[in-house]
């Protein structure tokens, strides 16, 4: 298993557009001498819990948007949370069934569908864009005033990257030609890049953008990735960043389960967007980010819980638009129906 799992994790290589880290990051398998309890072990020490019902539906996520949604079901009884820092951590969890349900790039998902001949399915859209344009002046009113500007990025060869291309061409700029973008690998280092150089301007995500903001008074947003691409596509696809994936074998074998769970976190997600000081609490009590930014975050990290035939209209469009771009960072292919779950 430990070969299978080597050859699967090491041919991802997924530079995955985070749930709330943006950057690129590559999954690697874990060396031969850790094995899947080792793995859970490590990630459960992430969340400082331990399980306590053997029965209990076990759901991965990553700190950042994919966990906040889920504050109100991080304390309910019936569940076991594992909350990583990098899909690193949730892959091989996946892979070897350590995890039933898991909240994951959407990239990532359509990688793991196809490494894993089809062995899990997408439940729900769970973070839309959370990619956003800062500046230091007050320079940027439309994405036509990028042209010209040298542009700070995380996120080479990933989502971010491709997100940006995009829209960039559908407003008439040429990547290459009109812009000058330059990559960092930490998003630090954009915001450290933006106090050297007051003229160019920075792509983030959320909640880091708050973050910065919360330290730099003189950085702004100037645009929002999220609203540019959903005007410059006519195929009601949507900038997606996380959905939340399934095993195949535990929706045949616990369809109400699954159920049950869909139904609590799309009331979580619901509870965190309406009530941000107490989903804030939670989500700094599990240490997934403090709580101070994570009320300020909230409104702008485009939590959501999108199901069905809607899930799979922007869900599909997402991806055939990075498939036009680089088919290997969904895996190599698009996903076929069987990706798509309806209840």
């Amino acid at each position: 298993m430990k070969k299978k799992l080597m050859a699967w994790t090491m041919s991802l290589c997924v530079c995955a557009g985070l749930a709330g880290g943006t950057g690129a990051v590559s999954v690697w398998a874990a060396e031969d001498n850790t094995s899947a309890e080792d793995t859970q072990s490590d990630a459960v020490q992430e969340t400082g819990e331990e399980t306590a019902d053997p029965d209990a539906v076990r759901v991965g996520a990553l700190k950042g948007p994919t966990a906040m949604g889920m504050a109100q079901l991080l304390d309910a009884d019936g569940y076991d949370f594992t909350i990583a820092a990098s899909p690193d951590e949730i892959v091989p969890m996946v892979v070897q069934g350590n995890l039933d349900i898991a909240a994951v790039p959407a990239n990532l998902a359509a990688t793991l569908y196809q490494k894993t001949e089809k062995d899990v399915s997408v439940l729900a859209v769970n973070t839309l864009g959370v990619l956003y344009i800062v500046e230091n002046g007050d320079s940027v009113k439309s994405v036509e005033d990028l042209k010209g500007k040298t542009i700070y990025a995380s996120g080479k060869g990933a989502t971010p990257e491709y997100a940006l291309d995009s829209v960039l061409e559908a407003s008439g700029i040429d990547p290459e030609k009109d812009v000058t973008i330059e990559y960092k690998s930490e998003h630090a280092e954009v915001v450290s890049a933006l106090a050297q150089d007051q003229t160019a301007v920075g792509l983030l995500p959320q909640p880091f953008v708050t973050t910065a903001l919360m330290k730099n008074d003189k950085l702004k947003v100037a645009l929002d990735l999220n609203e540019l691409w959903e005007a410059s596509m006519n195929d009601d696809s949507r900038l997606v960043t996380g959905v939340v994936i399934a095993k195949n074998e535990f929706i045949k074998d616990h369809a109400d389960r699954v159920d049950a769970f869909m139904d609590a976190y799309k009331e979580s997600v619901d509870f965190v967007n309406s009530d941000t000081e107490a989903a804030a609490q939670i989500i700094g009590d599990h240490d997934i980010i403090p709580k101070e930014v994570a009320q300020k975050a909230i409104p702008d990290c485009s939590i959501v819980f999108i199901e069905g035939d809607d899930m799979k209209t922007m869900l599909s469009g997402y991806l055939t638009t990075l498939n036009d771009q680089n088919p290997q960072i969904i895996g190599g292919q698009l996903p076929d129906d069987g990706f798509y779950y309806k209840r």
